[in-house]
């Protein structure tokens, strides 16, 4: 097999990163259209590809958040996988030294992987999604820069540059509760939450209820919830589902305050 040249991905890269390893693992569901989080990644992070043979074989992406880096994509296309290319990719996109989150999906080897890196699964995150409900009064709109300073605090590192173009995309905005905040997106009729906190836990989950409130023409709200976060019982009873889960992993305990956080699924 070819060996693996890792890099800096390019614009010229962008489309086989979309259409062949993004298409392949269906990444792109939640972004029907660019700018998407891999821009953002560029932008705000670091995006490397792996290329064999010529063809890109996978990538890996980071965000960044203050001193902690949020890793956020890994994947290999299934020709490449065991050919050491996510070893190589994880190995240039993660500084041993520093601070690292990620949401591992259950796979044993990636587990495997991330755990020889330095880091330790602290809790599960579920995916749920369910129909909209009436709830308390309407979380207030706001401008991305007053949640990000919240969000610093909460998330594990400031990174209003990545929240405030996230809430500059069609669709997108920012919710604010007294002791909470809510980034979201509708994607057609469904309604994305996250990242979102709150100074207690009971906060974040009453901006998030808010939140779902000033959202009555969602036909389908996401949100994504660690397994120690109060939201995630109140949801099952009322009625949510599971759809996906994936285990939060960091390189040290209390990077990120799990317990009133709800991070997006692609932003961390």
């Amino acid at each position: 097999m070819t060996a693996a040249t890792i890099r800096v991905a390019e614009d010229a890269d962008m489309p086989r990163v979309r259409g062949d390893v993004g298409a392949y693992f269906e990444l792109l569901s939640k972004w029907p259209e660019t700018p998407d989080f891999l821009d953002a990644e560029r932008a705000y992070g670091t995006l490397l590809v792996g290329e064999a043979g010529g063809r890109i074989a996978g990538f890996g992406g980071t965000l960044r958040r203050g001193s902690l880096t949020h890793l956020g994509d890994l994947f290999v296309l299934p020709d490449h996988q065991s050919s050491g290319v996510g070893r190589m990719i994880l190995a240039r996109l993660l500084p041993r030294d520093a601070p690292q989150i990620t949401f591992a999906a259950a796979n044993a080897s990636a587990l495997a992987l991330y755990i020889r890196h330095g880091m330790r699964p602290r809790c599960p995150l579920l995916y749920l999604e369910g129909p909209f409900e009436g709830g308390p009064p309407a979380a207030a709109e706001v401008g991305p820069q007053e949640a990000a300073v919240m969000d610093a605090v909460i998330s594990g590192g400031d990174r209003t540059d990545c929240l405030t173009w996230y809430a500059g995309l069609p669709g997108a905005g920012v919710r604010r509760s007294d002791g909470g905040y809510a980034f979201t997106r509708m994607v057609g009729d469904t309604l994305v939450i996250g990242p979102a906190g709150g100074e207690t836990p009971q906060d974040s989950v009453e901006v998030i209820l808010q939140t779902i409130a000033a959202h009555p023409g969602a036909k389908l709200i996401q949100v994504a919830v660690p397994g120690v976060h109060p939201l995630l019982p109140m949801l099952l009873d009322a009625g949510w589902r599971i759809t996906a889960m994936d285990t939060v992993m960091t390189s040290e305990e209390g990077l990120v305050r799990l317990d009133r956080y709800l991070p997006h699924p692609d932003l961390g």
